[in-house]
C-alpha cells in the first residue's frame, strides 16, 4: 500500500495507505503506486484521484494548486486549497 498524506496550510485533510493516487501535476496527470520513484512536482488546479484499494472505484478531491512529493515514505500533496 502507498502511504498518502494531502495536506493544506491550515490542516492534515488526509493520512492514510490507499492502492493509487492520480496527481494533476504541472506537466500532466500522474499516477503513484506503492515503489515509485522519488519525485517532486508542482500542482495544478484540478482533482486528486484516490483509490483505496485495487479495482475499487476512485474518489476524486478537488484541489487549488501546490506541490506533491514521492519519497520512500509515500506520497504527500502540499495543496493550497481543498475543496
Amino acid at each position: 500500500m502507498l502511504h498518502f498524506e494531502l495536506v493544506t496550510p491550515e490542516r492534515l485533510v488526509r493520512s492514510e495507505d490507499v492502492y493509487m493516487v492520480t496527481v494533476p501535476g504541472a506537466e500532466g496527470d500522474f499516477g503513484v503506486l506503492e515503489g515509485h520513484a522519488p519525485l517532486m512536482s508542482t500542482v495544478r488546479d484540478g482533482a486528486l484521484s484516490i483509490v483505496r484499494s485495487q479495482g475499487a472505484t476512485p474518489e476524486t478531491v478537488a484541489v487549488r494548486g501546490g506541490f506533491a512529493e514521492v519519497s520512500d515514505r509515500g506520497l504527500t500533496v502540499l495543496a493550497e486549497q481543498v475543496d
